[in-house]
């Protein structure tokens, strides 16, 4: 099994982390937060657990990035209308 697939809470099946969208990565991810929090859980299914939390870290990064990456700042003129966009800075 690869860090991309494991359990999945909601359903008990396998679930592809690449096709998740941020929404139910980050559900996933806050619920495995409070089970290792819990310090209930077993550690093989601890050490399972983190990775898959890995995982769907690494999902949710990608999703924000993409998404500003598409975010656009309107930029202002002289006389302070709106004159246009610009892609937003990543600083």
């Amino acid at each position: 099994m690869s860090d991309r697939t494991g359990g999945d809470p909601a359903t008990g099946g396998m679930t592809d982390v690449d096709g998740m969208s941020f929404e139910r990565a980050l559900a996933e991810l806050e619920s495995i937060v409070a089970k290792l929090e819990s310090g209930n859980v077993p550690l093989e299914e601890s050490i399972s657990l983190y990775a898959r939390g890995e995982a769907l870290k690494a999902r949710c990064d990608a999703l924000l990035k993409d998404a500003e990456a598409r975010v656009e700042k309107i930029t202002l003129g002289a006389d302070g209308r709106p004159s246009g966009t610009q892609p937003l800075d990543g600083d």
